[in-house]
């Protein structure tokens, strides 16, 4: 396979740290600081949408080893054994991590969201309004899957 190198545009700032605490993100506030080579006007026009997408690492945690074997999601034994792609966890294959955050404010090079599941330090990717026309409609999932998420963004 190719593989390619990515270069991040900003990093998180927020008061979490602790990345095996992995619930109650909802009232989480960021600042995501981008870097300084776009510009100051590089989030202008943002403040017009209620959502954005970051696109991040998680840098602080290391993949999996094997990928090849469908694993109790989170590790818990109450829940059923997915797939690599059929969950969203950290440890997989290029740590890429991806959440719609509500925006609260756009300053120059600094934009604060709401409901970042991100700490501290982590490098951001990429960032994309979210726009009506590429969401989902009708979202199925297991049941199991929102009984475990049911802490994960409160406040």
């Amino acid at each position: 396979m190719t593989s390619f190198e990515v270069t991040p545009i900003g990093t998180v700032r927020n008061d979490r740290t602790d990345v095996q605490n992995s619930d109650n993100w909802g009232a989480v506030r960021s600042t995501i600081v981008v870097d300084e080579r776009f510009g100051e006007a590089c989030l202008q026009g943002l403040e017009g949408f209620s959502h954005v997408e970051v696109l991040f690492v998680f840098d602080q945690l290391a993949e999996r080893e094997d990928y090849r074997e469908p694993a109790p999601y989170r590790g818990r034994a109450d829940l059923p054994p997915v797939g690599i792609f059929a969950g969203r966890g950290p440890r997989r294959p290029n740590r890429i991590g991806v959440t719609s955050c509500a925006v609260e404010s756009v300053r120059g090079r600094e934009l604060t969201v709401v409901g970042l599941d991100a700490v501290s330090g982590t490098p951001v990717l990429d960032l994309k309004p979210v726009m009506a026309e590429f969401q989902a409609v009708d979202v199925r999932q297991p049941a199991w899957v929102s009984a475990m998420m049911a802490d994960y963004f409160r406040d």
